[in-house]
């Protein structure tokens, strides 16, 4: 695993403790006492063995797409069993969004108060059991109620991961190590809606969330034995919810962070429109299969893998940061354009509704990684966890608002799937170029700015 450098993508350079502010150099200290105390030789490891590490995050997560996209294929057979509306049964992937929304908030603060481990802990046993109660869910209200509670105790992996990314690395270290996880957690939603489709040939769609039971069980243990503490007790953040507000408070007022917050969530808003709609566009509109399907969704998702793999591997020590932001969101306002003319102007059919969403998904492998490791790179590590939730959540809101829209009405509309993709992603270029200014990144990087907790131009909480 390679250490921390500095590439060109972010300038990681800091203060020294003699000219910073007192709260810059408190944070300082205890970013200094996280990185010896994981390469003291006398110490415990902070983190299993690299390759363990990489495995167990990876696979928590895939955990998210695998609870969301494993029972896509089953949705129809929910409603029809269930004997509700297909728009009804799609508001059980809407409030697990507002789940996994809500969690990251949770978890997020309570792992830079009491360290990355227990919280994740608890958060995957609650997960295991949530899911025990999708299988036996009688109607789907205490469905829709079970998977709140599975998307905000499974949020636990998704925020703790990133924030131990930031524990460890920064600059393209950290986009190289997120690229690693993506490419064991970026085989879930390809591999997902296959395995769900199979599983419904011999199963029911509970069986789908037996398996998901049986996943958080295997990942509860895995955890346990192969992932140490990565944020030592004298580097963590002592408040309570106070504190945590307050840090909160000053990574929204700050305004690139905010910028990449708000990108980030407008582009997965995009994504999440996709994963949304695309089951009953695709099986009740074009007439697929859920086998035929399956595969046309594992088909886009090579692209998102393939694109951050490059991204984090070969685009990022070459080009700016920035280049690459403008560049991926460009393509994605491209592909909305296109799906747009493709179903709306020119009615193609299948043929014209797959590519563009093929081009969609390999500009979000660029966005959403390049958009995690700038803003991560603003904060302290003692504040990454409660930064992480902050872009997790922004995340999963959008997503939770957007999934909904391409069956209003109460019948799933190409074309509606298609204005909700290119608005996210008009919107999520609109934010980045007007919050994320070249001078506003440099300032930030660079320490020019000076205001209370930003000695060096990252966010700081203590004093």
């Amino acid at each position: 695993m390679p250490g921390p450098t500095v590439g060109p993508t972010d300038d990681t350079s800091t203060t020294s403790p003699q000219n910073a502010s007192p709260q810059t150099a408190s944070a300082q200290t205890a970013a200094a006492e996280t990185s010896s105390t994981a390469a003291s030789a006398g110490a415990a490891p902070l983190a299993g063995s690299g390759r363990a590490t990489i495995a167990v995050l990876g696979g928590l997560a895939a955990l998210g797409p695998l609870t969301t996209d494993l029972y896509l294929p089953g949705l129809p057979a929910i409603a029809d069993d269930l004997v509700a509306e297909p728009a009804a049964v799609q508001l059980t992937l809407t409030f697990s969004m507002f789940g996994v929304a809500a969690g990251q908030l949770l978890f997020g603060p309570l792992s830079d108060r009491f360290g990355r481990r227990p919280p994740l802990l608890v958060g995957l046993a609650v997960y295991t059991l949530s899911s025990v109660v999708c299988v036996v869910a009688p109607n789907l209200p205490v469905l829709t109620a079970a998977r709140f509670v599975q998307g905000a105790a499974g949020s636990a992996g998704l925020v703790i991961g990133r924030a131990v990314a930031r524990d460890r690395f920064q600059g393209v270290a950290m986009l190289r190590f997120l690229a690693s996880i993506a490419l064991i957690s970026g085989l879930a939603p390809i591999l997902a809606p296959i395995i769900g489709a199979q599983l419904l040939r011999f199963t029911s769609w509970r069986g789908t969330f037996g398996a998901l039971t049986a996943l958080g069980l295997l990942l509860t243990l895995a955890a346990f034995g192969a992932l140490r503490e990565t944020l030592p007790p004298r580097a963590r953040n002592g408040g309570g919810v106070g504190a945590a507000l307050r840090t909160i408070g000053r990574l929204l007022r700050h305004l690139p962070f905010l910028g990449l917050a708000l990108t980030s969530s407008l582009a997965f808003g995009a994504l999440f429109g996709y994963i949304s709609g695309s089951s009953t566009v695709l099986q009740h509109v074009y007439q697929v299969s859920p086998q035929t399907y399956s595969l046309l969704f594992g088909l886009n998702s090579v692209s998102i893998v393939v694109m951050t793999q490059l991204n984090g591997r070969v685009l990022a020590p070459r080009f700016a940061a920035r280049s690459l932001m403008l560049a991926g969101l460009g393509a994605a306002v491209a592909a909305g354009v296109a799906l747009v003319l493709l179903t709306a102007v020119w009615d193609f059919g299948l043929a014209g509704f797959c590519p563009p969403l093929f081009v969609l998904m390999g500009s979000l492998g660029v966005v959403l990684p390049n958009t995690a490791a700038q803003a991560l790179s603003l904060v302290e590590p003692q504040t990454a966890g409660t930064a992480s939730a902050l872009l997790g959540t922004g995340n999963f809101l959008c997503g939770a608002v957007v999934a909904p829209l391409s069956s209003l009405g109460g019948r799933p509309s190409a074309v509606l799937l298609a204005v909700v993709v290119l608005g996210c992603g008009m919107l999520a270029l609109t934010a980045y170029v007007t919050l994320c200014r070249p001078g506003r990144l440099r300032e930030t990087a660079g320490g020019g700015g000076r205001r209370r907790g930003e000695g060096d131009g990252r966010l700081t909480t203590n004093g």
